[in-house]
């Protein structure tokens, strides 16, 4: 008789439909020391609950020492201080013309501009070039409008040909 009350308080801890006090009549019959052999698993379960219960929990406090860097304040100082000199160098250096350089300065300069004006004009045919890619696209989109046409073309066809062989079956 206890052992049925037992499976029957079991299916509805299952289904997490028991009362506070049905679960205490639970954690006595798993206490104790003879279970059934086919409820053995649930013994586990209601034995973690009373030892876990019966731990002591860890309430010291422990005190978190924390360092405070003022690194970053340093850090963020002398980057402004870098900022404000190569803004001030920029503005009150002096201004040198190409007359000023040397020969060899001179020759970088002159080199470093056909390199300029060689890499504006690549950018110059590939601005042509995806020029062509927007037309390809716009060709492309309509040969999807197109092939929307076909396939309504090919549902109504379907629906045709599924009728008929309904009719057909019949």
């Amino acid at each position: 008789m206890v052992l049925n009350s037992i499976e029957k308080l079991l299916e509805k801890y299952d289904n997490g439909e028991t009362t506070i006090k049905e679960e205490q009549e639970l954690k006595a019959y798993f206490t104790q020391d003879e279970v059934a052999p086919h409820l053995e698993s649930y013994r586990v379960i209601f034995q973690y609950f009373k030892t876990t219960k019966q731990e002591d929990l860890y309430t010291k406090d422990i005190p978190l020492k924390t360092k405070k860097s003022h690194i970053y304040k340093w850090i963020s100082v002398a980057a402004l201080v870098v900022l404000s000199l190569g803004i001030f160098n920029q503005i009150g250096g002096d201004k040198k013309t190409i007359n000023d350089l040397s020969a060899e300065e001179q020759l970088a300069y002159n080199q470093a501009v056909e390199v300029f004006d060689l890499v504006g004009s690549k950018f110059d045919q590939g601005g042509s070039n995806m020029a062509a890619f927007g037309l390809m696209s716009n060709k492309l989109s309509e040969g999807v409008d197109k092939f929307e046409h076909v396939s309504e073309f090919s549902e109504a066809t379907n629906k045709i040909f599924k009728s008929k062989k309904k009719k057909q079956n019949k």
